[in-house]
């Protein structure tokens, strides 16, 4: 058998295989969920997205006998670099065959390429940041992921690990059903009203008719209110406005609740739908007409929804406010029907939150892993 080859791709045919190889390699697999290739495009460095106008990425794939074996980004994150200082580069979009030797030397090559920049620690998986997917899927292989989050063989850990990388962080995902909320509302349902008299906090929906204004808004909160997250970068404006641009078509407003506090916005949570039976059906493609099938009836099709954030500002947080907020989006929740309901992502060192959906009655269904490696 011969070894592998690894490469930079760089011409169209080899970016084409590099991107297709993934729905090669799962197409066996009926809990995976295919990118969004115009999307993935972008975030591969390929296409035009926000992010890389600051921060750097390099592909490699590996071959042998001229068949892809495996690929991986290594990423330059100059806003991590320049907010903590600490030589970490990122590794992101890993996937390889069950396959030792393609692991090593993807590794290697991303490893050696972050090296030459600076980098004295290489960490990931993430695809690209903090702010995108994040993490390695290590425990609840029995069901598809949600909306936007991540999903590989188990094997992944294997290679990852024997590739001498070891734990940074992990991250849970938890789930509820809505015949648990009925119990749930009964048990904080009075403690949310007294903190929202408290404090006299108005909630309302995202405004539809200024969709853009608010939801740029949204992130702004979740820009300050992360700042002491482990881990996490302000996205810039122009993330920021290219992400509400695309969330615009995709987010049902009733599903996303805003806090203020004279008149301020002061917190924020939405969901979305989980969008990715119907992904999975257009095989990622939302040309020429994915998109309308991603879209049509989804307010009454669709009865799983991902909670992606709560967000409060850090001058207002530990008050309760985020119950608040959790609480004012149960009824909308079930005006639309919704049946199912993930919680993603949560810190393993955010005991705040665990606690608050533990005591909750939420279940952990999924469990992702950050991992670190020195570079040599």
């Amino acid at each position: 058998m011969n070894e592998i080859t690894i490469i930079k791709p760089s011409t169209n045919a080899e970016i084409k295989r590099l991107m297709t190889f993934p729905r090669s390699l799962y197409k066996s697999d009926p809990n995976w969920i295919p990118p969004i290739w115009s999307e993935e495009k972008g975030l591969l460095g390929f296409g035009s997205d926000p992010f890389y106008e600051r921060n750097q990425v390099q592909t490699f794939m590996a071959l042998r006998d001229g068949q892809v074996t495996g690929r991986i980004a290594a990423i330059l994150n100059v806003g991590h670099l320049e907010r903590y200082n600490d030589g970490v580069g990122f590794f992101g979009f890993f996937e390889s065959i069950d396959d030792q030797e393609t692991a090593d030397k993807l590794f290697a090559a991303a490893s050696q390429w972050l090296k030459e920049r600076g980098c004295s620690i290489v960490r990931g998986p993430m695809n690209p940041s903090m702010n995108h997917t994040v993490g390695l899927l290590i425990d609840g292989f029995d069901s598809p992921p949600f909306f936007m989050m991540t999903y590989n063989p188990p094997y992944y850990e294997k290679l990852i690990e024997n590739a001498g990388f070891t734990k940074s962080q992990d991250l849970f995902s938890f789930w509820g059903k809505v015949d648990m909320l009925p119990k749930v509302r009964e048990k904080y349902l009075h403690t949310a009203e007294m903190i929202q008299e408290r404090f006299n906090v108005k909630l309302r929906p995202l405004n539809k008719k200024r969709f853009t204004d608010d939801y740029e808004m949204f992130l702004d909160i979740y820009n300050r209110s992360l700042t002491n997250t482990w881990g996490f970068v302000p996205m810039s404006e122009r993330e920021i406005k290219t992400m509400a641009a695309s969330l615009k078509w995709l987010m049902i407003p009733e599903l996303a609740i805003v806090a203020e506090i004279d008149g301020k916005p002061i917190g924020a949570t939405f969901c979305l739908p989980d969008y990715n039976p119907r992904i999975k059906a257009i095989n990622g493609k939302l040309f020429p007409f994915g998109f309308i099938k991603l879209l049509r009836n989804r307010e009454d099709a669709i009865k799983r929804i991902r909670v992606i954030s709560t967000n409060v500002l850090p001058e207002y947080q530990m008050s309760g406010l985020g119950l608040v907020l959790l609480n004012a989006l149960v009824p909308k929740a079930l005006e639309c029907g919704v049946q199912e309901a993930e919680f993603s992502w949560v810190l393993e060192s955010n005991q705040f939150s665990r606690g608050s959906l533990e005591k909750g009655g939420a279940k952990r269904n999924k469990t992702y892993r950050v991992y670190d490696k020195s570079i040599v």
